[in-house]
């Protein structure tokens, strides 16, 4: 060429489409005064020449070229007279092609447009016209759902999807694809083919992307960060999910309920409480679920895999949440308080049982009887009342238990173990529950209060015997003296007066004892230890009676009157020493 400026020329075959640019300058160096000055205004017109493949082929194309003005070069390659950039774009999808050139107009015509004082402003308005129609027809619209492509044949590609019009579908499966690469790529799966291993760990891969993925896990490559805080990933997935927290959007939604889901597995898996469909099934005992993890942690119960231990006691888990669970027991972490009293529990669960405290609900009932309990566990064990099962037995001396929780703190009384310490005076209790009433000794706590009286107690079975005073009854009779009792513990006591029988035997002196209750204040005595404190002085007691007995010099409380005299006293034992003096006796 003359002039010394690059021709480019880029073929691209997409289904058989053809993009031709070629880039050429001017020949001519000088121009009138007047041309220069229209330059800077004028633009090129876009005309659109349709045409027939064949008159591209390299016999014909340069003759077409020519036929566009009169003094092209044909020593130079496609060279035309305008100095403006002249571009031909050529497009062939499904053997249509069409053709952009943009040229200047003759010179005689801008000549002659310039003679008779013609505006130059309808070559600008003109290209601008003839571009936004290049534009519209450069844009293909889907019918179905207003996705745009530039490639004719992208949009066909595309509609397969919506109208199912030769889609590839597996054979295997049934599943369908609108592409044969992509059907190939999902066949491995249930060929097992994975023809891209991993050089780092060995791990093999049905596709090249998935592949590339892994290998950042090695590298520690996360080429993907978030713009909000900076965090890193490994994979645009996680990314894309990552975003949703700052932007809060849920874009999956359940056409039941109505529900929205950041992502479309959670979705996935929530329909399914609708559908009750439950895919996945245990090989040992035929239980479904409705996810594969569930039905994973599952099975464990039949392997008996234990794999998440605790560092600090070794202990095994089949559950990761178990095993975070316990480890609380450890730090002391309680990061679940309740809405109504500011209560405090290691887990979610023990605050929704808590809180029904608060609300009275009970929701599960018993379908023999109708009674209600606020925890499944209680029910469970009530329904064996109906049942008479007891399902669990002692190995030590074969007696049978409704719970396995019962068995095994029955199983303590052979073994002596008490896993359970207080924190503020290391006494050590068989259950949590033992624990847990003790330490009200040192808090003061009483969360059980009678509906009667006001009267508040630290344990709900004190609650219970203390109601039976305002409703008298007593639905224990003693067999040998008729004697009536409001609760069965005090039947089983009294009924030891009749047999003669002390099952609690004192650790130090050997002393027995009808109750536990005597057996433990009695080894105080040995120990020394006095549990109860005032809170007003100080002084401290063996005995929780004594406790509230002392008390009454503070509160100045008598509650004990004489029904003759009506005097009255703090302490129930002057009051039947003062009773004699009516009677006559001297006390």
């Amino acid at each position: 060429m003359q002039d010394p400026e690059m021709a480019s020329v880029k073929l691209e075959d997409c289904s058989q489409t053809l993009e031709l640019n070629a880039n050429i300058k001017d020949e001519e160096e000088e121009k009138s005064v007047s041309l220069r000055q229209l330059e800077l205004s004028l633009r090129p017109v876009t005309s659109i020449v349709r045409t027939n493949p064949a008159c591209f082929s390299p016999s014909t194309l340069i003759p077409n070229l020519q036929s566009l003005g009169p003094k092209c070069d044909s020593g130079a390659q496609f060279a035309l007279q305008d100095p403006e950039m002249t571009s031909v774009k050529l497009e062939d999808c499904s053997q249509t092609m069409e053709l952009n050139v943009s040229i200047k107009d003759e010179e005689d015509k801008i000549e002659k447009s310039l003679s008779q004082g013609d505006h130059v402003e309808t070559f600008s308005t003109s290209r601008e016209k003839q571009q936004e129609d290049h534009r519209a027809k450069r844009s293909h619209h889907c019918p179905h759902c207003e996705e745009n492509f530039s490639i004719l044949s992208k949009l066909k590609l595309h509609v397969k999807i919506h109208t199912g019009e030769n889609l590839f579908s597996c054979t295997d499966c049934g599943k369908n694809f609108t592409t044969s690469k992509a059907l190939t790529v999902h066949q491995r799966v249930h060929r097992g083919e994975k023809s891209y291993p991993c050089s780092d760990c060995g791990a093999s891969f049905s596709q090249l992307c998935t592949l590339k993925r892994h290998e950042h896990i090695h590298t520690g490559e996360k080429p993907y960060s978030c713009s909000d805080c900076g965090k890193s990933f490994s994979q645009l997935y996680n990314l894309k999910r990552h975003e949703r927290i700052h932007t809060g959007e849920k874009t999956y939604s359940c056409s039941d309920c109505d529900k929205c889901f950041k992502r479309s597995t959670a979705l996935k898996v929530h329909q399914r409480t609708h559908t009750g469909e439950k895919p996945y099934s245990c090989s040992d005992c035929e239980k479904c679920f409705k996810r594969s993890t569930a039905l994973k942690v599952h099975q464990r119960t039949h392997t008996g895999e234990k794999p998440y231990s605790c560092s600090d006691c070794g202990r095994s888990f089949s559950k990761l949440y178990n095993l975070k669970t316990h480890e609380r027991v450890h730090t002391g972490e309680k990061p679940y308080s309740c809405f109504y009293c500011e209560k405090i529990f290691r887990t979610s669960s023990d605050k929704k049982v808590h809180q029904r405290t608060h609300t009275g609900e009970k929701p599960y009932s018993c379908s023999d009887c109708g009674k209600r309990y606020s925890q499944l566990g209680h029910l469970k064990t009530h329904e064996h009342i109906h049942t008479g099962e007891k399902p669990y037995s002692c190995s030590d001396c074969e007696k049978c238990l409704k719970t396995s929780a019962e068995q095994k703190v029955h199983q303590r009384i052979h073994t002596g173990e008490k896993p359970y310490s207080c924190s503020d005076c290391e006494k050590c209790f068989k259950t949590s529950t033992d624990r847990k009433v003790h330490q009200r000794t040192h808090t003061g706590e009483k969360p059980y209060s009678c509906s009667g009286c006001g009267k508040r107690f630290s344990q709900l079975g004190h609650l219970r015997r203390h109601e039976l005073i305002h409703t008298g009854v007593k639905p224990y009779t003693c067999s040998d003296c008729g004697k009536s009792f409001s609760q069965l513990g005090d039947l089983k006591t009294h009924e030891r007066v009749h047999t003669g029988e002390k099952p609690y035997s004192c650790f130090y002196c050997e002393k027995i004892f009808r109750t536990s209750t005597e057996q433990n204040v009695h080894q105080r005595t040995h120990t020394g230890e006095k549990p109860y404190s005032c809170s007003d002085c100080g002084k401290s007691f063996s005995k929780l009676g004594d406790l509230k007995t002392h008390e009454r010099i503070h509160t100045g409380e008598k509650p004990y009157s004489c029904s003759d005299c009506g005097k009255s006293f703090s302490k129930l034992y002057n009051l039947k020493r003062h009773e004699r003096m009516h009677i006559g006796v001297k006390p």
